[in-house]
């Protein structure tokens, strides 16, 4: 390579003659190239004062054994040696120039990589691509498996009703909405949330599935054990305070039965549905269309066998026994701290502890005014055979509802933005048309849902009618009022659940625990309301004897 000096007018060109380093009389300086400093070091040669410049052979460390000398070259000499300097120079600037570019490419590529690590969101999974069959297809079998629970749970009310326990103290009858409603206000909301967390990837490793089941199943029990207080409470608000009649030893009974029956049904539906979930998503089925109805299908019948035989157990208790029943209130009380303990450790489920308690305490007095108009439509022997449909319109109504709640929950994490600070711009409120007949997906599946409504009662009336249960003939002008009841009931429910998911989610509100217990709870009100409204209608207009059979 050429260099010119600035003391002389003379060339300094570089030689490729190494030089040792290590003796002495060598000092350091350092030769500017090509945008980088390279070290040169001088030194007294048997001709004069001889330069080194000491560079990197890529990625290798400083080599000083390797080197060029400089020397001095009078100007009379250069055009002896002009061409070997002129090639000298292009392939050493040639070089460098590659060199440069180099760097240059190396230290875009790398700030593209830190722009694009620290500044790129990452794109949320595309939703899944369903179609109306593929909806039905998933949705059908979980349906019908829920719907036969809920006549099972119905025939079982229609045997119990006649127990010592509920003509007694007819006040149980209010804690079955209540309790029923657990599989809305918690196992249907557990699933919901469970089924978009595994939707969404946090549940894909071993830890996070663990955490997640541990902290919900810890938040279910406090949950349950609350709810079963309070709806003993409002069982006795709603059925004694009216009439004037008021018995501390059935108190604690409705307390008792209630608190232990919400205990034990969510811890086994809870391992249930954390099973469903799990086994769901290793099959490749969507959790929403499956886990909602299994619960519900499980939940009505456990649950009511649960109350049935616990209260009957704790009355039988009452004349030789009265401490039992304070006794089991106080052991399931002072069981949660514990679960408050384990549910805070975990960060999903420590804002649903401390804030999830709204929709849960609602629902379930929502649901006591269900169970409060079932108390005293069943309590008259004309309408006795209401008791072994209520289940059955109120968990059809909870099941379809909770799915699609669930489906738009489930929709809206994967395609909008994060629950951060909300701020959403004001949403028109939908339109029925919008509901049932857009193009989106959420509305194929309304539609999916509404269509299963009526072939499916008719089924569930044909079980009921097959079996001999209940004390009612199913004649035409029945079933006629009966299907007109349903239909209204979800058609209500569907459409609430579009708008209320929606309002939820633009406020910031996750609508897997805040939807659902609303929903289910109106569910049970909107169908033990109609259901009674059908019987006093056929009352009313002379279709007694479909009262009237055995």
């Amino acid at each position: 390579m050429v260099l010119w000096s600035n003391e002389q007018d003379k060339l300094t060109e570089m030689s490729t003659s190494p030089v040792d380093t290590k003796k002495e009389g060598v000092s350091p300086a350092y030769h500017h190239t090509n945008g980088s400093v390279h070290p040169v070091i001088q030194k007294d040669g048997p001709n004069g004062p001889v330069h080194q410049l000491i560079q990197k052979d890529g990625p290798e460390e400083l080599r000083p054994s390797e080197g060029y000398e400089l020397k001095e070259v009078s100007f009379s000499e250069r055009a002896e040696q002009e061409s070997d300097m002129v090639a000298i120079d292009c392939r050493a600037n040639a070089k460098g120039q590659r060199e440069e570019d180099a760097l240059l490419e190396n230290a875009s590529q790398s700030n593209e990589s830190d722009d694009t690590s620290t500044d790129q969101i990452p794109v949320p999974p595309a939703p899944l691509k369903e179609t109306s069959f593929s909806i039905g297809l998933q949705v059908v079998f979980p349906f019908l498996l829920a719907g036969f629970g809920t006549v099972a749970a119905g025939m079982v009310l229609d045997i119990v009703q006649h127990w010592i326990v509920f003509t007694e103290v007819t006040e149980v009858f209010i804690l079955v909405p209540a309790l029923l409603g657990l599989k809305g206000n918690l196992e249907m909301t557990l699933a919901s949330r469970l089924s978009t967390a595994a939707n969404i990837g946090q549940m894909d490793t071993a830890k996070e599935m663990w955490n997640m089941i541990m902290g919900n199943l810890a938040l279910i029990q406090v949950q349950a054990t609350v709810v079963g207080f309070l709806a003993s409470i409002a069982a006795v608000i709603f059925g004694w305070i009216p009439e004037g009649h008021f018995k501390l030893g059935h108190a604690v009974l409705l307390c008792a039965s209630s608190v232990s029956t919400a205990f034990i049904a969510s811890l086994l539906l809870g391992l249930i549905m954390i099973g469903v979930i799990i086994a769901s998503r290793k099959v490749g089925i969507n959790p929403d269309n499956v886990a909602t109805p299994i619960a519900a299908s499980l939940g009505d019948l456990i649950t009511l066998a649960l109350l049935a035989g616990i209260s009957t157990g704790l009355y039988k208790q009452l004349e030789h026994n009265d401490y039992i029943n304070p006794l089991v209130c106080a052991i399931f009380v002072a069981l949660t701290p514990v679960w408050v303990l384990i549910a805070r450790r975990i960060p999903s489920t420590r804002e649903v502890l401390y804030s999830g308690w709204e929709p849960v305490i609602i629902a379930m007095a929502i649901s006591s005014v269900g169970g409060l108009i079932l108390d005293k439509t069943v309590s008259n022997p004309n309408f006795a055979g209401m008791a072994v449909f209520t289940p059955v319109i109120n968990g059809v109504g909870g099941n379809l509802v909770a799915v699609q709640a669930s489906r738009i929950s489930t929709y809206l994490h994967l395609t909008a933005l994060p629950l951060v600070e909300p701020s959403p711009p004001p949403q028109k409120c939908p339109t029925p048309c919008t509901t049932f007949f857009g193009s989106g997906v959420n509305s194929r599946s309304a539609r999916v849902l509404f269509l299963l409504v009526a072939p499916g009662h008719l089924v569930f009336l044909y079980a009921i009618n097959s079996m001999q249960g209940g004390h009612t003939t199913l004649t035409s002008i029945f079933i006629a009022f009966y299907m007109a009841a349903a239909l209204l009931q979800v058609i209500i429910l569907l459409y609430l659940a579009d708008w209320m998911v929606h309002w939820m989610w633009g406020r910031g509100m996750d609508p897997d625990n805040f939807s659902i217990p609303y929903l289910t709870a109106l569910g049970d009100l909107l169908g033990t309301g109609f259901l009674a409204l059908c019987f006093h209608i056929l009352w009313l207009i002379g279709d007694r004897d479909t009262d009237v059979g055995d």
